[in-house]
């Protein structure tokens, strides 16, 4: 059994029976049948099922949201964007459905032609972090290419998925076109990667566990995409707008408890501005409001659990140079928003992914030693870039070698543009125009005219 647990109070939320390999097994069958004739209906009955999917899913938004703060510890206003998020996801991709297609390209003596066709069942296997919008980044696209979809929630975080499966038949998806196993990794997750009847897997979650699902799906040749772990930069110029820079840094961070790949953990600053720029940095973090994740004034929630929250203790040391915020004591598992200032650049806290809400301060010379930093680790996710020189601007996005960049923003995610990693942090891309043809196959067609 998997038992849920609220983080912000410790308290049981619930307690949901786990998914056997057998469990897997059967799933798999169901998912295939239910795929052949998914795949074989009109492509706009398909789009029109997608849009009544998005339509349920936004007249339960809130209790989606509500679902999210209880299991994952996200305050109100995050969980909201959350469930918004899978409810947009899947209305772009309801609106690729038609538009799936394939080339006609020239050759002598014949008609050459692609056709784009689903892969199959598809296995999600969806982290504790964003539970709810990234089990959506794969499954519209999948079903919205005609495969099926046995999604994994991760076992602390299983109920937002179970409800989405529940809004998925409410709406009129075929049963066993979209299944939610909920289980641990080693068993139902394990079972599913190695299942011959799945075609590919979608991972997020660890790059430990990643590098240990992309070599069973090597045994198969099956297909994965990996979003993995990340050590993002901050990179502010010394002519940038140090006000706007540091007003916007604590957030980089510090959403979502810093259990965000994609957080700005590294916060590099040119070495003329360094003294100004914590000047600014200390109230900001001071300031943020650390708590109830149900009250809206909430900036910040808890960790996911004690071991976690162990795990990032970890890493501060008892003597550490740190500007410090406020966190609630009592029940739940909170950590005070830290920024850790004086470390050396290798030390495990600047080069490791922490998952928490804490950041390091890294002072750099000029533009090739900030770009010497930036690179400086096994990820390659995301990563900020503050400057009001639009030349430097462009050659630094060029050299940091991230597959999500922002030029004076933090912004990292969105439904309609791609989303991936470059080295440790994964391998594919999620979202955009071209989420659709990762869930298929190309067939190539030639039709001789000749005789």
């Amino acid at each position: 059994m998997l038992q849920v647990l609220n983080p912000a109070t410790e308290e049981l939320v619930a307690t949901i029976p786990a998914a056997t390999a057998a469990d897997v097994d059967a799933a798999v069958t169901r998912a295939a049948a239910a795929q052949r004739g998914w795949a074989a209906a009109a492509p706009g009955d398909r789009a029109r099922l997608l849009r009544r999917f998005a339509t349920v899913v936004d007249a339960h938004t809130e209790e989606l949201a509500l679902l999210e703060v209880r299991e994952a510890g996200h305050t109100l206003g995050n969980a909201r964007w959350e469930a918004g998020n899978a409810r947009d996801l899947l209305d772009y991709a309801a609106g690729g459905v038609e538009r799936l297609t394939g080339r006609q390209i020239p050759v002598p003596g014949g008609l050459d032609l692609t056709i784009l066709e689903p892969l199959g069942v598809i296995g999600v296997i969806a982290p504790w972090n964003f539970p709810l919008p990234i089990a959506a980044w794969a499954t519209a696209p999948a079903l919205a290419a005609g495969n099926a979809v046995i999604l994994k929630p991760a076992e602390t975080t299983p109920l937002t998925a179970l409800r989405l499966a529940e809004l998925a038949l409410e709406a009129g998806l075929p049963e066993g076109l979209f299944q939610v196993l909920p289980g641990t990794g080693p068993v139902a997750g394990n079972a599913l990667v190695e299942h011959p009847g799945v075609a590919k897997i979608v991972f997020t979650g660890s790059t430990r566990v990643g590098k240990s699902i992309m070599a069973k799906c090597a045994g198969q040749v099956k297909r994965v995409t990996l979003e993995l772990g990340g050590k993002s930069p901050n990179i502010i110029f010394a002519d940038a707008d140090l006000e706007a820079a540091a007003a916007a840094t604590p957030m980089s961070f510090l959403d979502n408890s810093g259990q965000d790949c994609c957080a700005r953990t590294r916060i590099l600053v040119q070495r003329s501005v360094h003294d100004r720029f914590l000047a600014l940095l200390t109230p900001a973090i001071e300031e943020i409001t650390v708590g109830d994740p149900l009250d809206e004034r909430t900036q910040m929630g808890p960790l996911i659990s004690r071991a976690h929250l162990d795990r990032v203790r970890s890493y501060i040391p008892d003597d550490a140079d740190a500007i410090r915020g406020k966190a609630p004591e009592g029940p739940g598992f909170w950590f005070p928003p830290t920024v850790l200032t004086g470390v050396a650049e290798t030390a495990p806290c600047a080069v490791e992914e922490i998952f928490g809400p804490v950041a390091v301060v890294l002072p750099f010379d000029d533009e090739a030693d900030a770009i010497r930093l930036a690179n400086a680790t096994d990820y390659g996710l995301s990563g900020s870039i503050w400057t009001r020189d639009i030349g430097r601007a462009l050659r630094t996005s060029r050299a940091v070698r991230a597959g999500n960049l922002s030029v004076n923003s933090h912004s990292s995610v969105r439904y309609w543009t791609p989303f991936g990693g470059y080295r440790q942090s994964g391998l594919g891309r999620e979202l955009g125009p071209d989420a659709l043809a990762a869930f298929t196959e190309t067939k190539n067609v030639f039709i001789s005219t000749e005789g």
